[in-house]
């Protein structure tokens, strides 16, 4: 769905890297609000006046996990192309999720860490286990459209 003029739009990054046993993803347990503390998403955050998405996103993942990241691409949502102005997943009636696809530099030495908002951070398999942990609602059905995209299975349980 689009986003309207109005609408927070959130900028977030599904992070991976190539394991041994497949690509990962990495992913990020919240610590507040009370309401979805303890809950796993993107990490990511609120896209600023006056910036970019792609430069929100970078700033969001700089000032939350401590790194700098390249961004590859964007998980488009149905119906929508990558990059187009207004794409997004909507969240709710006043907000929308862009995903952008994103890998640590060549050679970073940096290692991602839970700076803000989070407590802990998982590189979990790009596979039906993505799905043991507990995801915030809004975030769930993007996690399925991206293992579905990566032929994995994406039970709708």
């Amino acid at each position: 769905m689009s986003a309207a003029a109005a609408d927070t739009v959130i900028v977030t990054a599904a992070v991976t890297r190539a394991a041994p046993s497949g690509e990962q993803l990495l992913i990020a347990r919240r610590t507040a609000p009370e309401a979805i503390a303890g809950l796993w998403e993107f990490p990511g955050g609120k896209w600023e006046p006056g910036e970019t998405a792609l430069d929100g996103v970078t700033r969001e993942l700089r000032e939350e996990l401590g790194v700098e990241v390249e961004i590859v691409g964007e998980v488009q949502a149905p119906g929508h192309p990558a990059f187009e102005p207004g794409a997004g997943w909507r969240l709710n009636e006043k907000a929308v999720m862009r995903l952008f696809q994103a890998v640590l530099p060549a050679g970073s030495t940096a290692a991602p860490a839970p700076l803000q908002d989070h407590d802990r951070l998982d590189w979990v398999a790009l596979d039906h286990t993505v799905l043991d942990y507990p995801w915030i609602p809004a975030d769930l059905p993007i996690v399925r459209h991206m293992l579905n995209a990566h032929g994995g299975v994406a039970p709708d349980c």
